[in-house]
């Protein structure tokens, strides 16, 4: 290839790359106009390039409002990525075993943000259950996974302030203080609903050599099967051995 053609690939390939990385932002105006502005280039380039994802599956276009997304194949892309990075890998296992013990859906989550990201899944078995979560972001404050990590982190409630004013249901800050100082205590993050009608979520973080909170371990399920007699005596225990087993294996060690 010419080395000016050439150049010309690699251009292309960092402007599809800069797109995919607006696109994971989530913005709020995701149309031609706005990539075209933020990547410097013609709307007609900027068409090319989106459309030239969209038949990879890498981007959705929503026709009724001529807005982007990313596609289901860059979730995809996505996981098979972080099946092979170290949390995943470590807590998979201890996932698989909580699920089978327990038959409930469990998760491996990460914080980005003000935002729980559900990484890594293990299905249960039953008939009712919710639906798969991964990939999916919710705020912390709307589940035990959220609220798990947040309570042990030493720093300010909200990282990003702004991102306030874009939630309709922000919770009483008083009263999601007094909750988190409560689960720090018991080391057990428990949240009713916050996912969907009739889901209860319960969470416990995972630390790393030095101390610092880089998950939880996550286990959901309806409400007529997480009764508070299941959740205190099978599986708050389980789940607080199996993050202190997948800490162990990141180095930490409780002093």
């Amino acid at each position: 290839m010419p080395k000016d053609k050439a150049s010309y690939a690699v251009l292309t390939v960092e402007k599809a790359l800069d797109l995919l990385d607006l696109l994971a932002g989530e913005p709020a105006d995701a149309t031609i106009p706005f990539f075209a502005d933020q990547l410097g280039i013609s709307r007609n380039k900027t068409f090319r390039l989106l459309a030239t994802l969209e038949k990879r599956g890498l981007v959705d276009r929503e026709e009724w409002s001529g807005s982007y997304r990313l596609g289901i194949s860059a979730v995809e892309l996505a996981q098979r990525f972080l099946m092979g990075a170290s949390l995943i890998r470590y807590a998979h296992p201890v996932m698989a075993r909580l699920a089978r013990t327990h038959d409930e859906a469990v998760y491996m989550t990460v914080l980005r943000g003000d935002e729980v990201l559900f990484l890594d899944m293990v299905d249960c078995d039953r008939q009712v259950k919710a639906a798969p979560l991964v990939g999916r972001r919710f705020p912390f404050f709307t589940n035990a996974s959220g609220k798990a990590i947040k309570a042990l982190e030493a720093r300010e409630l909200w990282g990003q302030p702004g991102k306030r004013r874009n939630i309709k249901a922000f919770p009483d800050v008083a009263e999601l203080e007094k909750e988190l100082i409560a689960i720090r205590e018991k080391g057990v993050a428990i949240d009713i609903e916050g996912l969907g009608e009739g889901i209860i979520s319960v969470a416990v973080a995972v630390r790393d050599y030095a101390g610092k909170v880089i998950g939880a371990l996550t286990m959901l399920g309806p409400s007529f099967r997480m009764v508070a007699s299941r959740l205190e005596n099978e599986i708050i225990p389980s789940l607080v051995e199996g993050a202190e087993m997948l800490s162990i294996k990141f180095g930490y060690a409780r002093v």
